[in-house]
């Protein structure tokens, strides 16, 4: 698949490295059909261009008693430039919000809250989520299964 911007052994990188990040260069370089060294600097380039933003290991969230997911829309008191500024600073030191999208509709924000159970999560409600910069109000679903969550790379379009 190719990406706007990207030719196609670029485009092979994104989408191996999505499905595999700990791949080694010369598996990468066989699967993109490239030698060794042109894979190394197109992948040094892409990470140095901002394609690749970093790596990390993907740690299974429900073995370490993280079983509750819920969804919380926010509605802010303000939405000046300054306060939105500042709601995002705030959002972002709180360990258990795993997401926040700035959303265009009925709410502000939408965050994906991760906890051990109801009971903590009425907690981090209480004394992170209620207590940011801004908060007018929120609403909370629960999410009862993740269908599908952050897969491989995908062409959209």
């Amino acid at each position: 698949m190719d990406f706007p911007g990207l030719d196609r052994f670029d485009s092979a990188i994104l989408t191996v490295l999505s499905e595999d990040g700990r791949i080694s260069i010369a598996d990468l370089a066989r699967r993109i059909g490239l030698s060794k060294s042109p894979t190394q600097a197109r992948l040094r380039r892409l990470e140095a261009e901002g394609y690749i933003t970093g790596y990390r290991a993907l740690i299974d969230p429900i073995r370490l008693g993280l079983d509750l997911v819920a969804f919380v829309e926010v509605r802010l008191q303000d939405t000046r430039e300054a306060a939105l500024a500042e709601f995002n600073a705030a959002v972002a030191k709180v360990g258990e919000i795993e997401q926040v999208h700035m959303i265009a509709g009925n709410f502000d924000y939408l965050m994906k809250v991760r906890t051990r159970s109801m009971s903590d999560y009425r907690r981090v409600l209480a004394e992170k989520v209620s207590t940011l910069p801004h908060v007018a109000s929120t609403s909370t679903y629960v999410a009862m299964q993740a269908v599908k969550e952050g897969g491989p790379l995908e062409k959209v379009g």
